[in-house]
């Protein structure tokens, strides 16, 4: 399909007609239904922008899309896995003996109880800086964004980590102290 024909928009438009059903289906076999309308609206935003690459003929084009699909989801997938990855590392006890220091477990426990209040975005710019030790460049092209809009995020993630991090966990409601006895007149003390 030439994005650069007058007609790209009603291609685009007949494209999805007649693809979305089937490629919601797809897809909602594949993973969870929550997903699935992100995974098909981002199969046709990616067709958007390659219009040019997508094939002229329907069922060809079709093709395309669902290899689009299957490979957002496989990116989807692996994202997940390396998120829990390195969930299941910040919540292992710190390497070495740590002496019983119960300031560094201290911090341990917050950092993991801070990094499940981020959002999977967050995760994903802080865990390629700081774990994969990507430069912000490099962590932008990963992406596929640019580098400030890359460093944009990376700045917001950290903020809202030592947001989360800053925050004390809302004590319980304090104990009502018992009542007092009194001694009766004549009674046991």
């Amino acid at each position: 399909m030439n994005r650069t024909t007058p007609d790209a928009e009603a291609a685009f438009r007949e494209l999805f007609e007649a693809a979305y059903d089937d490629l919601l289906v797809f897809v909602e076999r594949r993973t969870d239904l929550a997903v699935a309308d992100d995974v098909v609206a981002e199969t046709f935003l990616v067709a958007w922008r390659r219009l040019d690459d997508v094939p002229d003929a329907l069922d060809e084009a079709r093709a395309w899309l669902f290899t689009v699909a299957h490979n957002l989801l496989r990116n989807r997938q692996r994202s997940e896995q390396r998120q829990q990855k390195l969930a299941l590392r910040i919540l292992r006890e710190p390497e070495g003996d740590t002496g019983g220091d119960a300031d560094a477990v201290a911090a341990h426990v917050d950092l993991a109880r801070a990094w499940q209040h981020l959002s999977p975005a967050d995760q994903e710019a802080l865990t390629l800086t700081a774990i994969e030790d990507l430069t912000g460049p490099q962590a932008a092209h990963v992406l596929g964004i640019s580098r400030t809009a890359f460093s944009l995020r990376l700045l917001r993630a950290r903020r809202r980590l030592r947001q989360h991090l800053r925050q004390q966990p809302e004590p319980g409601p304090a104990p009502s102290p018992a009542p007092a006895r009194t001694a009766s007149p004549g009674g046991p003390a």
